[in-house]
Order: structure tokens, then sequence, then C-alpha cells
């Protein structure tokens, strides 16, 4: 096994036979992680400033800002197929530095088709990052190294929706809109520096011949029960917390509620308990095993949705601090198990997997919006809860089949 597995710079071991990088190495890989999808959620604060600009409804300018999912959705699946083909580093390295130029083009869309156009291209780069790191964790990892490799990825996602938001509020309130995308340009070139010094070419730990072609082993992969249930997990995941935090941020700026661009940006504190319970994704699935550990995340993610609907700030918040730890617990968790049940084509089932998760954000966007503007807040959180649920019945399918241990 090599010093790092993830293929960074290796380092020595220490005498109890780890490597005093470990650290280290988690922190690299939720930088990336960070840097790679900062600009997914970052706009969703600023979704009002955005819909006044546009002069639009909530539920448009609201799945205008998802589009990004769409591209995830088309990105991940194609990268899937290619993987084998694609050298990873080169990949992650071309895919973030080429991010820098949709997401500069946004401070100067004229209207909402170009928005929406930009973020769809947007999220082909950011899923063809994203595919492609995960597909390397999944070759370079240890089976005892993959949870914690995960849930390191994972949480710098989880980062990357609290300081992207904050980012975004202080910005816009500070230099404008048009600054704030310029701002975006430039984290995504700086990822593609981070990659370029960090990771290195690296020949598959896991890696296994293709027997026939990406698109047979796709249909392996949805032929399998427990890998089917984990990519229709993924879609409710995104699905659930797409629709709670799009549309809760026109909740918190209008009576009771009456919150201000920098106050609804200090609001999304709430997924700073989220990092930290993510990081335990790995060690709660190698404890509990992984249905236990996903039941209890989305058991905690329902158990906030009642409070979305109190007209206290405290409760709402509090509401908005559950499902953010349950999804991204639940997320880590799922994203593990791709990780171990795919017994050979990793990259075609990270690919699969991350289609899915991308398309539940699409939909839930332009369902629960409509759900939104026709019915209102409560018709949208119902819409959610019925999401976990389906999340928690698919749950029961999870089992890794013999050979993965």
């Amino acid at each position: 096994m090599t010093d790092i597995p993830v293929g960074m710079k290796s380092e020595t071991m220490d005498t109890h036979g780890r490597s005093p990088g470990v650290m280290l190495r988690s922190l690299v890989i939720g930088l990336t992680a960070f840097l790679t999808v900062v600009d997914l959620f970052a706009t969703q604060a600023i979704l009002p400033s955005l819909t006044r600009h546009y002069n639009v409804t909530p539920a448009a300018m609201g799945f205008a800002v998802n589009a990004s999912t769409m591209g995830m959705a088309i990105s991940g699946l194609v990268i899937g197929l290619l993987s084998r083909h694609i050298d990873r580093r080169l990949g992650i390295l071309f895919s973030l530095a080429f991010l820098a130029v949709p997401t500069a083009l946004l401070a100067i869309a004229p209207d909402l088709t170009v928005f929406t156009i930009l973020r769809v291209t947007q999220g082909l780069c950011m899923a063809s990052a994203f595919a492609l790191t995960l597909a390397h964790l999944g070759e370079q990892c240890s089976a005892m190294d993959a949870g914690g490799a995960f849930a390191a990825y994972i949480t710098g996602n989880v980062v990357s929706n609290l300081i992207g938001r904050l980012i975004s509020a202080g910005v816009v309130d500070t230099f404008g809109l048009a600054s704030n995308f310029y701002f975006f340009a430039a984290l995504n070139l700086a990822g593609a520096v981070l990659v370029y010094f960090t990771i290195q070419r690296a020949q598959p730990m896991h890696a296994m011949p293709m027997a026939g072609s990406p698109f047979a082993a796709m249909l392996a992969h949805w032929r399998s029960p427990a890998l089917r249930a984990a990519f229709g997990i993924g879609f409710c995941i995104l699905f659930a917390f797409i629709g709670t935090f799009t549309y809760v941020n026109f909740v918190l700026i209008k009576p009771p509620l009456s919150l201000g661009r920098m106050e609804l940006g200090l609001v999304y504190f709430v997924f700073l308990p989220s990092v930290l319970t993510t990081l335990l994704a790995g060690a709660a699935v190698n404890r509990f095993g992984t249905r236990p550990a996903i039941w209890g995340a989305l058991a905690v993610a329902a158990s906030g949705l009642p409070l979305l609907l109190s007209s206290r700030l405290t409760a709402a918040v509090t509401g908005m601090i559950l499902i953010g730890m349950g999804t991204f617990f639940a997320q880590a968790a799922a994203t593990g198990f791709v990780g171990r049940a795919a017994l050979d084509n990793r990259g075609v089932a990270s690919g699969t997997y991350l289609a899915c998760y991308f398309l539940g954000g699409l939909v839930g966007s332009a369902v629960l919006g409509q759900l939104f503007d026709r019915f209102g807040w409560a018709a949208c959180v119902a819409g959610v809860g019925a999401t976990l649920i389906v999340a928690g019945l698919l749950t029961t399918r999870l089992r890794l089949p013999p050979e993965s241990g």
C-alpha cells in the first residue's frame, strides 16, 4: 500500500505504522472539495437579490441557480462512462481551471436564459472534477482508509456551503453582484493550483480491467439492488437538501423574520455543526453499519422539518441545523457505500451515483419550487419530508456483496 493512499506527496510512517500526514491529507482532500463545489450553493445566499435583479419569480430564479445540477448530472454520468480513459490528475486540474470561465461570465449575464446556461456549464466542470476525485479516492484508498477519505471530501462540501454562502453574501453586500462572481472565479483557479501541487499521477490500487463497454458496466451496476438503492438515496438527499435551502431564503427575508442580506448570510452558520458531524460518518459506518448510520441521519433531518414552519428565528435555525447535519451525514455514508459496493469499474459507479444525486437536486428545485409558488412553504416542507421517507425505505436494500470485504 502506498504511504498516502490518495496519491498525494508521500511521507514517512511513525512507529505505530500510521502516517503523520493523515490530518494533512484529510485537510487537502477537504479543501479540494471546497474549491470544487463552492460555486454550487454560494449563489443561494443571494437568491433574493438575483430575483430582484432579473425581475422573476422565486421558482424561476431557484431553478436557474440550481440549473448547475443539470450540468453536474450530465457530466457525472459522462465522466463515469469515460473514466478509465481519463487521467485523474489532469482531468481534475483542467475541470477546475475551466470552471473559472463561466463563473466570471455570470457577472455580465444579460438575462435569465444566459444565466441558466452559464450555471449548467459550471455544473459540467464541477461534476467532472467531483466525479474524478471520488474515483481517485476509491481507487487509491484501502478499505480502512476509504471511509475517512470520503468523509473528509464530503466535509469539504459541507464547508463550502457555509463559507461560500457567507462570502457571497458579504461580497454582494459590499461590492455588488458582479464582484461576487469574479471573486468565485478566482477561487476556482486556486483549486486548480492546489490540485497541481498536491495530487500526483498514481496507478489505481483497486483498478480492474473493464471486461465490456462502459455502458455494460453501468447496466451491471443498475442490476445490483444495493447500488440501485444507493443511487436512489443520492437522488433523494439532494432533492431534499435543495428543496430546503433554496426556498427557505425567501421565507427568512419576509415577515415575521425579515432578515437583511448580510443577516441571511450569517444564518448559514447552521452548516458549522455539519462540518463536525460529517467527519464522523466514516467511523459511524464502521461501527454501526451503513444502514443504521443512514437511518439515523435521515431521522435527524426529518426532526428538523416541523421547526422550519415556526415564526421564531431560533426554531427555524435549529431546524436548518438538523436538516444540514442529517443530509450531509447521509450523503457521506451513501457515497462511501458506493465506493465499497462496486466490485469493479468504480469510476462508472461513482459517476452514475453523482448523476442521480445531482439530478435529484434539479428535480427538487423544479418540483418543490412549484409547490412553494403555488401552495406555500408548508407544502414545500411536506415534499421534503416525503422524500426523506423514500430515502429511508431505499436504505433497507443497502447490503454489501460478500466479495467487497
